[in-house]
C-alpha cells in the first residue's frame, strides 16, 4: 500500500506548511490519516489534489495520507489507524535523497522536519518499521558522499539491512507515475537506473545534483537500530505539534522547509 505526507510543496499547494484530515477533501478520515480511493480525488480546501491522489487514480489502488500537524504522536496514532484499517503489518519510511538520515550539519540540508517527524512517528508507532534512503542526493540537498558517510554511520550501528538495485523496470514505473505525480528527485533515480551521469540543475536551477550510479540504490535500514545515529529524529520525538518540532530543529540551528514556506507565503502575500 502505498502512503504519503499531506503536504505538498509550496509550488504545489500555496498554504505553507501541511494539511490537516479536517483539511483534506474527497478522502475517508481515520484517526489523523486519510485512506484516498482511486476515484475520490482529495483535494485541499481550496481544490490542489495531493500527489496520493494522482497515484491512487494512476494506480487504480488505494492510498494513504498521513497527518503531521500533531508531530511526531499524532501521525504514529495515523500511522497505526492506517495499518489496522487496511491490514498491514510492516511500515516502511522511504526517503529520497538522503536528507532523512542528516545530522543536522550539511551545509545544503533544506527540508529535514518532516522526515524527523515521520521516522520518530514510525519509531513511536509500534509497528514494524523499515527506513530506506533511495536516490543518494537526487533533491539536491546532501551531496552524494555525505549521504554515504551517513549511510556508514549507520551500517557501523548495525543497522542496514541491505542494498536494492533499481532496474529499468522500476526506472519504468516511477516514469510513468511521474506524469501525474510533480517530482524532480524521483525521475532522477530513474534517469540514474538507465546510466546518466553528471551534473543535473533540479529547483529551477537552484540546486544541482551530482547524478552518478549511487543513486540507482536503495540502502534499507532497522529503524529501531538507527535511532541512535539520528539526532534531529531524536530532536523533534517529544514535539506535540509541527510547528514544535520545527523549534526544536531551529534550537540545534537547522532550518527546515517550514521556515523557507512560511517566509516566502509572507514574502508573496
Amino acid at each position: 500500500m502505498l502512503g504519503g505526507v499531506a503536504w505538498e510543496r509550496i509550488v504545489v499547494d500555496p498554504h505553507p506548511g501541511p494539511r490537516s484530515v479536517a483539511e483534506i477533501r474527497g478522502a475517508r478520515a481515520l484517526d489523523n490519516a486519510c485512506i484516498v480511493d482511486p476515484g475520490s480525488g482529495a483535494t485541499t480546501p481550496e481544490g490542489v489534489h495531493f500527489c496520493e491522489s494522482r497515484l491512487a487514480s494512476h494506480l487504480g489502488e488505494l492510498t494513504i495520507l498521513i497527518d503531521v500537524t500533531a508531530g511526531p504522536a499524532g501521525a504514529a496514532r495515523g500511522i497505526r489507524s492506517a495499518c489496522a484499517e487496511l491490514d498491514c503489518d510492516l511500515v516502511v519510511l522511504v526517503d529520497i535523497g538522503g536528507d532523512a538520515i542528516a545530522d543536522g550539519s550539511e551545509p545544503g540540508l533544506a527540508s529535514p522536519l518532516c522526515d524527523a517527524v515521520m521516522i520518530a512517528a514510525g519509531a513511536a508507532s509500534g509497528m514494524r518499521c523499515l527506513l530506506v534512503v533511495l536516490g543518494a542526493g537526487c533533491d539536491g540537498e546532501l551531496e552524494p558522499g555525505e549521504v554515504m558517510s551517513r549511510v556508514d554511520d549507520l551500517t557501523r550501528a548495525g543497522a542496514w539491512l541491505e542494498t536494492l538495485e533499481v532496474t529499468v523496470e522500476a526506472a519504468a514505473e516511477i516514469e510513468a507515475a511521474a506524469e501525474v505525480a510533480v517530482t524532480e528527485a524521483s525521475l532522477l533515480v530513474a534517469r540514474a537506473a538507465r546510466g546518466e551521469s553528471g551534473p543535473v540543475e533540479i529547483r529551477g536551477g537552484r540546486r544541482v545534483v551530482d547524478l552518478g550510479p549511487m543513486a540507482a540504490r536503495a540502502f534499507v535500514f532497522d529503524l529501531e537500530a538507527a535511532l541512535a545515529e539520528l539526532p534531529l529524529v531524536q530532536a523533534v520525538a517529544g514535539a506535540d505539534s509541527i510547528e514544535a518540532a520545527r523549534d526544536a530543529l531551529n534550537h540545534r540551528g537547522v532550518s527546515t522547509e517550514l521556515d523557507y514556506e512560511e517566509r516566502r507565503a509572507a514574502k508573496e502575500g
